[in-house]
């Protein structure tokens, strides 16, 4: 997590962009079903990482660490990058300025600071963009909404590995979590 100043220079936004373990190897089971969703969905990622920095939003990356216990998000960066799909990886690297939260479950805040970190910064609505619609962000949005968190669900910025399931955990987000479910063009945060 980078931590050089309490707001991180983002003080009056009520949003964060949530960006989901995009920093893969694609070294894994199902990495071969997830890498075409990546790529259909990565021009709409990149395009919501540079709206939220234009704007001033906090970004903060929540990542898998690959079972690499001594490993921090520059470690975890350079190892996605020297994986199967660095063209994957390269366009949604962390600015110096984004937050990074380490993670090692599917949701975003199993056992990690991110609960503190967005009370600190005074959000209270999350974007979650990234990657697996079906298991991570599902979950992910799962947490965000019995935290009382807004939850807006840009589909065409999340990838999945089964599509059937992805269509099914928006319905479920948006049924159930209250989650807005988006197009990207569609909205301004």
């Amino acid at each position: 997590m980078h931590t050089d100043t309490h707001d991180g220079g983002r003080a009056g936004h009520d949003t964060a962009l949530i960006v989901i373990d995009m920093l893969n190897t694609y070294e894994h089971a199902d990495a071969e079903l997830l890498v075409p969703s990546v790529r259909a969905v990565l021009p709409a990622v990149t395009g919501l990482i540079a709206r939220a920095r234009d704007r001033g939003m906090p970004v903060i990356y929540a990542n898998d660490n690959f079972g690499q216990w001594r490993s921090h998000h520059g470690e975890i960066a350079d190892t996605a990058l020297a994986g199967r799909h660095p063209d994957l990886v390269e366009p949604v690297l962390p600015a110096e300025d984004s937050f990074f939260v380490v993670k090692a479950r599917h949701s975003v805040f199993y056992e990690t600071p991110l609960a503190y970190l967005l009370g600190t910064l005074d959000v209270r609505r999350l974007v979650l963009t990234g990657q697996v619609t079906e298991q991570c962000v599902l979950y992910s949005a799962l947490d965000a909404h019995i935290r009382h968190l807004e939850v807006v669900v840009p589909r065409d910025a999340v990838a999945h590995i089964h599509a059937d399931l992805a269509d099914a955990a928006l319905r479920m987000m948006a049924r159930n979590m209250r989650a807005d479910i988006v197009d990207t063009a569609a909205r301004a945060w």
